[in-house]
């Protein structure tokens, strides 16, 4: 059995690929795998989000909900560096947005079963009470 170029060096595949695609040798494309990275990409932008979105909302939660002054500072620093590259993301694909209209309701409740667990003794909202549009979640500081 051969193994492909893709199986064997994928930063070698890359690199063939690309030239290919260049010089419009599409004949000679691996098709079957390029259309499996690009499906991939999409793939991987739409879990950054999700995943950023989720820590942000997780010290959000942590930052409104636990009475726990010294940590404050470490939250915001956490929810700005989120929020950053957050953007970044957002600016390099715009088409991100909505990703984060279909995405809010599911992340905020893993977000919310994440700190119930470890803050069993704090009494958070079963709804997410201030404005869920991506603009204020990346600008606003809701404990102010």
């Amino acid at each position: 059995m051969t193994v492909s170029l893709y199986e064997s060096d994928f930063l070698l595949w890359t690199t063939d690929t690309v030239t290919k695609l260049k010089a419009h040798n599409f004949e000679q494309l691996d098709l079957e795998n390029l259309i499996e990275e690009i499906e991939s990409l999409g793939r991987s932008q739409k879990k950054e989000l999700k995943s950023r979105l989720l820590v942000i909302l997780e010290h959000l939660l942590k930052r409104l909900y636990v009475n726990s002054p010294d940590n404050y500072r470490g939250w915001e620093i956490t929810i700005n560096e989120q929020r950053r590259q957050l953007e970044l993301e957002i600016e390099d694909s715009p088409r991100l947005k909505t990703i984060w209209e279909d995405s809010f309701n599911t992340v905020w409740r893993l977000a919310l079963k994440g700190v119930r667990k470890d803050y069993p003794q704090v009494t958070f909202p079963d709804v997410w009470s201030y404005p869920n549009d991506i603009e204020s979640i990346l600008d606003c500081d809701f404990w102010q």
